[in-house]
């Protein structure tokens, strides 16, 4: 496989708050295979809380360059585990990979990923448009961008939460899923819930620090509204630990290393009795369209990351109010835009 690795800056149509700080240009890094004609695309973006640059991340994929040049893709799980012994500490990178050797998987076979894995679309979920913090009048108007959208993920954590969702209620009748990323405590997690689910909130996500797991044993119990695991469900020997603490995950491809690591962790959680979602970082449609691949295999999902950029650098999934329309490609049925000079 020919390796190409593209970099991008992707502005936001607003800034991006959550309880550890606002954003206003995701840097992403594009993973380029090519074999056989056909081109594979993955994305990870640089974060600054898990550690990655796109400096760091680019420097890991040079070191394994000449390994990818010398294998034939045949299976992307055979192709993850093979170049695990290398990645296996940094899953971003092994994300990027692992979606571009699927999307180029499935465009060498003629045939869409989720189809090649035995998949159907007849019955998907919608996914949330997410609103991050900011002032409240300014969450109002990104609301109102999005009015028709059946599904809003309100980020929280700051020192007026209930009025937060109180006012947005007051603008909409769609369903509310709430996301404090760690920035309460469980008194706080215990007390908001039961006026939460009076203003029609589904779940909320990752209430406390991914550490305190004592804390989340006595949320899950005495909490009115389920929890979903986010930071506390990271990779696949996560999901077991999850167990007993929170109703549900929240998967993410960059954290846990790509589709392969995911539908394991989405496996499990079905034998434990757990809710499954895949979320999503502030991606292009790369990897909204990875994403789009295990939805037949989840409850709910969060792949709202290229709609909230000013500009995309790449076409296949596109939503519609939620609903999510896949292309007529293969593989993940991704096509690069932008082409770097």
């Amino acid at each position: 496989m020919e390796l190409r690795i593209h970099d991008f800056e992707l502005p936001l149509r607003h800034p991006f708050g959550i309880a550890r700080g606002t954003t206003r240009v995701a840097k992403t890094m594009i993973v380029e295979l090519r074999q056989g004609g056909q081109a594979g695309f993955g994305e990870a973006t640089e974060n600054s809380y898990y550690g990655y640059t796109i400096e760091s991340m680019r420097s890991r994929l040079e070191a394994v360059r000449s390994e990818i040049k010398a294998t034939t893709l045949d299976d992307p799980v055979d192709f993850w585990e093979q170049m695990r012994p290398a990645l296996a500490d940094v899953p971003f990178v092994q994300c990027a990979l692992d979606g571009a050797t699927h999307d180029l998987w499935g465009k060498l076979r003629g045939q869409p990923v989720w189809k090649l894995w035995g998949l159907s679309l007849d019955a998907c979920p919608l996914t949330d448009y997410t609103i991050g913090i900011d002032e409240i009048d300014v969450m109002v108007k990104k609301l109102g961008e999005f009015q028709d959208w059946p599904i809003f993920k309100i980020k929280l954590g700051t020192h007026h939460d209930l009025d937060i969702v109180r006012t947005l209620r007051q603008h909409t009748d769609a369903v509310f899923r709430v996301d404090a990323n760690c920035g309460w405590t469980a008194d706080e997690t215990i007390r908001n819930a039961a006026p939460l689910a009076e203003l029609g909130v589904e779940f909320i996500e990752q209430p406390l620090p991914p550490d305190d797991w004592e804390g989340m044993r006595r949320v899950y119990r005495e909490s009115v509204l389920p929890v979903m695991a986010d930071e506390s469900c990271q990779t696949p020997p996560d999901v077991d630990r999850c167990d007993g603490h929170f109703h549900a995950i929240n998967v993410k491809l960059c954290k846990c290393g790509g589709l392969t690591p995911a539908r394991r962790m989405l496996a499990r959680a079905d034998e434990l009795g757990l809710k499954k979602m895949v979320g999503c970082m502030t991606e292009s449609t790369v990897a909204m369209s990875a994403i789009a691949q295990l939805l037949p295999m989840l409850d709910y999902v969060d792949m709202d990351g290229a709609l909230l950029l000013a500009r995309d650098v790449a076409t296949g999934v596109t939503i519609e109010r939620g609903k999510v329309r896949y292309p007529n490609e293969n593989g993940s049925g991704i096509r690069l835009l932008d082409q770097p000079s």
